[in-house]
């Protein structure tokens, strides 16, 4: 049965959630789809997508009690994503993670054939967007920006630039995964 987790990475500010979201709105039917729900040690008031959120002591027990089968760092958060939201995979659905770049190599190694998505935009644009949401100060901010650890991500990783119209983002985004999955055109609309 062909891998179907894909791994969706980038930049803070990338615009990752706008683009899975739209894609989830044209996603029809074959193959099945589950958009995995992120486990985030950050307040639901926070704002961006639609998280579990809980204390760091509840993270840390659903890590040791084996409950999370991905869970990383980044920008003073722990985050993870539960088992239960892989399990579809189990039934060849296809399942969609918003990850960390800091987290692909782990991805790679446990699921050797998951298709990688990059999205990014450029910096300028970026900068605009973290400081548009108004979740951070600028020292964090700009702690964000410096993160680079898109050097490390493999060849094959569709990239998609989040720099023009949404659309033309979820539309290459779209038609990259119809190809890399072998998805009839019908179910993607």
């Amino acid at each position: 049965m062909t891998q179907r987790l894909i791994y969706v990475v980038g930049p803070s500010g990338a615009g990752k959630d706008s683009v899975l979201q739209a894609l989830r709105e044209r996603w029809q039917g074959a193959p099945v789809a589950h958009w995995a729900r992120r486990t985030i040690t950050r307040s639901v008031d926070a704002g961006g997508e639609q998280h579990e959120s809980v204390s760091e002591s509840v993270f840390e027990n659903l890590l040791q009690s084996g409950r999370l089968a991905m869970s990383w760092q980044a920008n003073g958060l722990h985050y993870g994503i539960r088992d239960t939201e892989l399990a579809p995979l189990s039934l060849g659905h296809c399942v969609l993670v918003n990850g960390s770049r800091t987290y692909v190599g782990t991805v790679l190694r446990l699921w050797p054939e998951a298709t990688l998505v990059h999205i990014t935009a450029s910096a300028d644009l970026l900068l605009q967007r973290l400081k548009a949401r108004q979740r951070e100060s600028v020292q964090a901010i700009s702690d964000r920006l410096a993160r680079r650890v898109d050097e490390d991500l493999p060849a094959r990783a569709i990239r998609i630039a989040n720099d023009g119209p949404l659309e033309s983002a979820v539309e290459m985004l779209h038609t990259a995964l119809r190809l890399r999955l072998s998805i009839d055109p019908v179910c993607l609309r």
